[in-house]
């Protein structure tokens, strides 16, 4: 079943940029690998995949997300509210009516909602870790992306303190020491990282925020564990003016050169948000490899901004997409993340000279594999794993269009993936999960919802 050719695309887009953006013919795949692209016909027996009507693309990489929020969608008194506000009504209150139930179905719901607008690869920022829970989050996380055979990158987060809300009247966070962390990271390193070029599990060293989760004195020694481990590093970084006011404050410096003091940049370090950042923080991102997470849905439902990807990508640095978590953004798909991602900057003058269309899509596949340092995955070449995604163009909305190539990133909506792979198996298969009955999740969805809203 991981040997095949796709024929008949209406289009292939590679993930590069440039005139390297768009192939055609067909590709063929054997073991999992890609082998050849061009102008194939199937060999005796080979298995034939009709792409007829549709745009090939690599596998989706999202670089940031929040699971455990999949079933947090819509609460009322977070729904008009900034940053600040909204952590303060939505996760950091309901973080203690987690259990093993409610993370599981969140992470099911959610790995659903992104196999099927084209995820093949997904990175997960769990920050919430409690003695008060009886079970393990990251068990549960790695446990539900097995069932979906997506490649998983848990970037394992947490706090050494707690951050300072608009009241006191919230439950108090749970915190480690900072020992504990360490230990509690190194745990899962070992047991779920697989530091091998085409691996299907990852562990990053992920604390929620370096400004308000951790002491100054404790950077470098995270950063000495990574270091060790043969970790990448991870965090939110920017998302607001909070940040910048922070550092400026404190230090007389904003984020980014704070953290170049601390040696928390680098190709294995990648933040996510990056909103307020200026031309000098831009080149030093882009000089040392330091690669941004872009959240343009959460960044516009909480009133955060517009990152500038496109002056990012210009000066040469690292942009991949992110969803980010489902509390902050109702619609978690990787379908009206690409949209947004090309549409936003246009509406802001500083990013006037947006990216093209193949360039969003290459923020969404090499992008995300350069981030997450998947080096065998992100874009569609001989040699690489077989991470594919089949959009079909089967809709109203991608009718009349003059270039088909680009729909999957102009037309917004609802992707319709017709089939997706990941090292040549399937994940989705005609449209479907096959495994997976959606009308029962949606029913276990609505029990943990309403679970939620009563211990509330």
């Amino acid at each position: 079943m991981t040997s095949f050719l796709i024929k008949n695309a209406e289009a292939i887009l590679t993930g590069k940029t440039g005139q390297e953006a768009r192939a055609s013919g067909a590709i063929r795949v054997e073991k999992g690998i890609i082998r050849e692209i061009g102008e194939l016909e199937g060999k005796p027996g080979e298995r034939i995949i009709d792409a007829g009507g549709c745009v090939v693309t690599p596998g989706l990489v999202n670089t940031h997300h929040h699971l455990f929020q999949s079933c947090l969608k819509a609460v009322p008194s977070g729904m008009n509210e900034r940053l600040a506000t909204w952590l303060r009504l939505v996760p950091v209150s309901h973080w203690h009516l987690l259990d093993g139930d409610v993370m599981r179905v969140s992470a099911m719901v959610g790995l659903a909602e992104l196999a099927l607008s084209g995820a093949t690869t997904v990175a997960d920022h769990h920050y919430f870790y409690s003695d008060r829970y009886d079970f393990d989050p990251n068990e549960v996380l790695f446990d539900v992306a097995d069932q979906f055979g997506m490649r998983f990158l848990l970037a394992r987060g947490g706090a050494t303190q707690a951050r300072k809300y608009d009241t006191d009247d919230v439950p108090p966070l749970p915190v480690e020491t900072l020992d504990g962390m360490i230990d509690a990271v190194t745990g899962a390193a070992r047991r779920w990282h697989d530091p091998a070029p085409d691996a299907m599990r990852r562990v990053a060293f992920a604390p929620t925020t370096p400004t308000f989760a951790l002491p100054d004195g404790a950077l470098r020694e995270v950063r000495s564990v990574t270091r060790g481990l043969g970790l990448r590093l991870h965090s939110h970084l920017s998302e607001n003016m909070d940040y910048v006011d922070y550092t400026m404050g404190k230090y007389g410096k904003r984020p980014v050169h704070w953290l170049a003091e601390h040696d928390w940049l680098g190709e294995d370090v990648w933040y996510a948000h990056l909103v307020e950042i200026d031309e000098s923080e831009i080149a030093l991102l882009a000089e040392t490899g330091t690669a941004m997470a872009h959240c343009p849905q959460a960044n516009a439902r909480l009133g955060s901004g517009v990152a500038p990807t496109s002056r990012l990508h210009a000066a040469g640095g690292t942009v991949s997409l992110a969803v980010d978590g489902a509390a902050a953004n109702e619609a978690a798909d990787m379908g009206t993340t690409l949209y947004l991602a090309f549409a936003l900057p246009r509406a802001s003058e500083q990013e006037a000279a947006a990216s093209r269309a193949e360039t969003v899509l290459s923020w969404a596949t090499a992008g995300g594999a350069k981030a997450l340092g998947f080096d065998t995955i992100g874009t569609i070449e001989p040699g690489k794993s077989a991470d594919l995604a089949i959009f079909d163009l089967n809709r109203p909305r991608y009718f009349g269009q003059h270039d088909q190539a680009i729909s999957p990133v102009i037309s917004a909506g609802d992707l319709c993936v017709r089939h997706s792979f990941v090292r040549g198996r399937p994940v989705v298969q005609d449209g479907t999960l096959p495994w997976l009955d959606l009308e029962r999740l949606r029913h276990e969805a609505l029990r943990v919802v309403n679970k939620l809203k009563a211990a509330a």
